[in-house]
C-alpha cells in the first residue's frame, strides 16, 4: 500500500462512494440507540420504526416522481439491477425470454443477463454504443422481437458518464409494450428523474451515491408490473423483499434524497463548472489527453480522460502520493488489471484504455481542488511517459515531420 505523503488531500471518486451528510448520520442514529424497534413488530417501538421507514419511502419516491408504495427497499443498486431483471424475466416468461440491453452496462445487469443466458431462462441482444459511449433509441427498435419483454438501460454510465436516451426508449417500449429498466443509480439525485414522464418501469437507485448510508437502495416498481422476488422467507415490503427492514438506513437514504431534490439544480451548476475547468485544463497541459464520453450529455460530476503512452494504475498510484483519490474504472471492476468494458465498447484501442482516469467531483471539492489537480498531474503524466519507449518514438515521429 502507498503512503500519502501530501499534506493535502482532494476527494475525486464519488461515482464510487460519498461521505454520509452530518444531519443524515445524526437522523439514523435515533434509530440505532433510541427507536431501534424492528417495523414488523406491533408494539410500541415497531410502530415508530415501521412510520420512520414509510416516511423514508415517501422522500426515495418523491425524488424521482413515484408513488410510495411503488418503492422496494433493498441493500443497494446491484440487488436492485438483480431484481429487475431477473425478477421481471421470470414473472413475465409466458410473454417472451428476449431481453434488450447495451454492451456498456454496470456489471450488475451484464452479468445478471449472462447468468439468465446460460440458465436457459433468457436470450439477450447487447447493443453497440458509438465513440462517445451513446446508444441510439433506433438501434432499441430495430433490435426488438416479438418476443422482447424487456429492455434494460442505464440512465447515465458510471465510468465516462453519459446520458443515455432515457426518453426516447421509454416512450418506444411504452407503445410496444415492452418492460423498461433503467439503471439510474448515477443519476438519482444528480439529474431531474420522472418515472412516468419517461415511461420508466422499473428503476434502480442507490442511498451511498447521494451522501446517504451504505447498504440501502432502491427499486421502483410500477404499479401493476409483474416482478418476481429475489429474496424470500417474509412479508416485508409488500412481500416483495424478505427480511428486517433496515430502519437506519432507510432514514439515511431518506432525507439524503429530500436533501438532493432540495439542492439539486444549484449543485449542478456549480459541479459542471468544475468539471469543465478541470476537464479544459487536463486537455491544455498534457498532450496526447482525450475525453472519454459525451462533451456535454454527461453527468455534472465526470471527467474521465485517457493519457496515451501511461498505465492508468501508474497515475492513481502517483496521484495518490499526493493525496488525489482517483479511479480508473468502476469501482466494482478497479481491482482488474483488464481495460474497461465500457472503454472498449466505445472502440478505444486496449493500450488506450489502459491509460485512462475517472475524477468524479462532489459538493466537497473546491476551485482549490481542482487548482491542485491541475498543479500535480501533468508533472505525473510527463515523468511516466518519459519511461515510454513508445512516447518516445512518438515525439520522434512528430519532430522529423515538423522540423521541430
Amino acid at each position: 500500500m502507498t503512503q500519502t505523503t501530501a499534506s493535502r488531500r482532494v476527494y475525486l471518486d464519488h461515482a464510487a462512494t460519498t461521505p454520509v451528510r452530518p444531519e443524515v448520520a445524526e437522523a439514523m442514529l435515533r434509530y440505532m440507540l433510541t427507536d431501534f424497534g424492528n417495523a414488523s413488530s406491533v408494539h410500541g417501538f415497531g410502530r415508530v420504526a415501521k412510520e420512520a421507514t414509510e416516511n423514508a419511502r415517501v422522500q426515495v419516491a418523491s425524488l424521482m416522481g413515484a408513488r410510495p408504495e411503488e418503492i422496494v427497499l433493498m441493500s443497494g443498486g446491484t440487488e436492485a439491477d438483480n431484481m429487475a431483471i431477473r425478477g421481471a424475466v421470470l414473472a413475465n416468461a409466458g410473454r417472451g425470454r428476449h431481453v434488450i440491453t447495451t454492451k456498456i452496462e454496470h456489471h450488475a445487469v451484464l452479468h445478471t443477463c449472462e447468468g439468465l443466458e446460460k440458465e436457459g431462462l433468457a436470450e439477450v441482444t447487447y447493443l453497440p454504443v458509438d465513440a462517445q459511449a451513446l446508444v441510439s433509441a433506433e438501434a432499441v427498435a430495430e433490435a426488438i422481437r416479438p418476443d422482447t419483454v424487456l429492455v434494460s438501460l442505464m440512465f447515465a454510465n458510471n465510468e465516462v458518464g453519459t446520458i443515455q436516451p432515457v426518453a426516447e426508449v421509454g416512450r418506444l417500449c411504452r407503445g410496444k409494450g415492452i418492460l423498461f429498466h433503467t439503471d439510474a443509480v448515477q443519476a438519482y439525485g444528480a439529474l431531474p428523474v420522472d418515472v412516468d414522464a419517461l415511461g420508466i418501469d422499473l428503476l434502480s437507485a442507490s442511498s451511498h451515491k447521494i451522501y446517504g448510508p451504505k447498504g440501502i437502495g432502491a427499486l421502483f416498481i410500477r404499479k401493476g408490473r409483474k416482478v418476481h422476488p429475489l429474496i424470500t422467507g417474509g412479508f416485508q415490503e409488500r412481500n416483495r423483499r424478505a427480511g428486517t427492514s433496515n430502519v437506519p438506513g432507510a432514514v439515511g437514504f431518506g432525507l439524503a434524497a429530500e436533501l438532493a431534490m432540495k439542492e439539486m439544480e444549484g449543485r449542478r451548476r456549480r459541479l459542471v463548472t468544475l468539471r469543465d475547468r478541470l476537464i479544459n485544463g487536463l486537455v491544455k497541459k498534457v498532450e496526447f489527453t482525450r475525453l472519454n464520453g459525451h462533451p456535454t450529455l454527461r453527468l455534472p460530476n465526470n471527467a474521465n480522460l485517457s493519457f496515451e503512452f501511461v498505465e492508468g494504475e501508474s497515475i492513481l498510484l502517483s496521484l495518490d502520493m499526493k493525496g488525489v483519490a482517483a479511479s480508473s474504472g468502476s469501482a466494482c471492476t478497479s481491482g482488474s488489471l483488464e481495460p474497461s468494458h465500457v472503454l472498449l465498447a466505445m472502440g478505444l484501442p486496449p493500450e488506450v484504455a489502459h491509460g485512462s482516469v475517472r475524477m468524479t467531483l462532489g459538493t466537497g471539492n473546491t476551485d482549490e481542488d481542482v487548482d491542485y489537480v491541475l498543479e500535480v498531474l501533468p508533472p505525473i503524466i510527463d515523468k511516466l511517459r518519459a519511461m515510454s519507449p513508445l512516447h518516445a518514438k512518438v515525439v520522434a515521429e512528430h519532430a522529423a515531420r515538423t522540423g521541430g
